[in-house]
């Protein structure tokens, strides 16, 4: 029988994401019933380069804080002092080049993107799970009720700054972390393979979601980015089931416990996920987001890469868990070179199925180089 605390954790951390990403979905669906796809594809084209940014910023990345911090090294204040640090250096390099009507935005929300995930990071390394669904609701909460307020009160323009005013609660997490664990750079050099290569494989994964949005506005335009956008939005909601399961078994596998039949029981609700969202999600889009035909295809498309991503993020949590973070730079590396290439060439030729084509092909080539090093290490 599956442990029952296993059950409530993992409940803790889906509660949060299912409803957090209900709340966030709400919003950007609202958002996009009232502007036009071109304006939708536009905001989403600056919070691509604001993500791509805090992605380089982040030395100390969630996986690293995640796995050390449930290993109880005091390596927390270290990790996020330069993490904090390159996120305020950047943020200026982003307000000078690019300049325009969300410069400043773009720079605060960089920022807020950082702190983000290194609270988010703590709080799973310390297996809270129960704090991390508070953390998630109270933020997701803010992103609805700013988001929608600064719509009607300052327009659509406002809206990156909404999102960004919506992690301030992570602020105090981070004050007490510094607080209560010293700054010791000696923590970092016998760990630094590690944290180097989760620090790039970071680099390349967050870059494999964001490349899409800044590749697509040049080449195909900002109307076909804002009905890849609206599928992708759809998507995520499909994806939570795989995303809770990460979050839960990453700081349990980097302390050695087994999860056999939640592995197995996952992978089968992939399976239904996909399924349900190629017959339901076009018909949805058709009937209420009239002006994002061009999303329908898409989403039938994408819904296959729910399968390819549960696979891979149960064995990438096996694999960091190990501290073999050299796999997973080398799978999402596959993946990121695929997927920019799959873009290029397929959505010159298909417009926004290829982007979708490419998604997918780009997933699967990484779930299977990932089985095939399973195989290959014997665990």
């Amino acid at each position: 029988m599956v442990d029952l605390k296993k059950i409530k954790d993992i409940s803790s951390v889906g509660t949060a994401d299912f409803f957090g990403t209900g709340m966030s979905a709400i919003f950007w669906f609202f958002l996009a019933s009232q502007i036009e796809p071109n304006s939708y594809g536009e905001i989403h084209w600056f919070l691509g380069i604001a993500g791509l940014f805090s992605g380089i910023a982040l030395f100390g990345t969630a996986n690293t804080l995640t796995v050390y911090t449930a290993k109880k090294v005091q390596i927390q204040s270290t990790l996020n002092f330069i993490s904090l640090f390159a996120s305020a250096v950047l943020s200026l390099i982003v307000i000078v080049v690019f300049p325009s009507f969300y410069t400043i935005d773009i720079g605060i929300i960089l920022i807020a993107y950082v702190i983000n995930t290194l609270a988010v990071g703590d709080i799973l390394g310390r297996k809270q799970f129960n704090n991390y669904t508070k953390y998630t609701l109270l933020q997701k909460g803010l992103t609805l009720g700013l988001g929608l307020s600064f719509f009607y009160l300052f327009g659509y323009e406002s809206i990156i700054f909404a999102l960004a005013l919506s992690y301030i609660l992570h602020f105090k997490r981070i004050i007490s972390i510094f607080r209560e664990i010293k700054l010791d750079f000696k923590l970092i050099k016998p760990r630094f393979e590690f944290i180097i290569n989760n620090y790039l494989m970071s680099i390349i994964a967050i870059s494999s979601g964001q490349v899409d949005k800044i590749v697509v506005a040049p080449l195909l335009g900002f109307t076909i980015l804002g009905n890849y956008n609206l599928a992708v939005q759809v998507i995520n909601i499909m994806l939570i089931v795989p995303s809770v399961f990460y979050k839960y078994l990453l700081p349990q596998e980097s302390t050695g416990i087994e999860n056999k039949k939640p592995k197995i029981i996952v992978v089968c609700l992939s399976i239904l996920i996909t399924i349900s969202g190629m017959v339901l999600a076009p018909i949805l889009i058709s009937e209420f987001f009239p002006k994002f035909n061009d999303a329908v295809d898409a989403i039938r498309i994408m819904s296959i890469v729910v399968i390819p991503t549960t696979i891979s993020v149960i064995l990438e949590s096996e694999f960091l868990g190990k501290e073999k973070s050299r796999v997973v730079i080398i799978s999402t590396t596959i993946m990121l070179i695929s997927l920019i290439i799959g873009m290029i060439v397929l959505g010159s030729m298909m417009g926004i199925e290829g982007i979708a084509y490419s998604l997918v092909i780009a997933n699967t080539l990484k779930a299977a180089y990932y089985l095939a090093m399973k195989k290959l290490n014997n665990f």
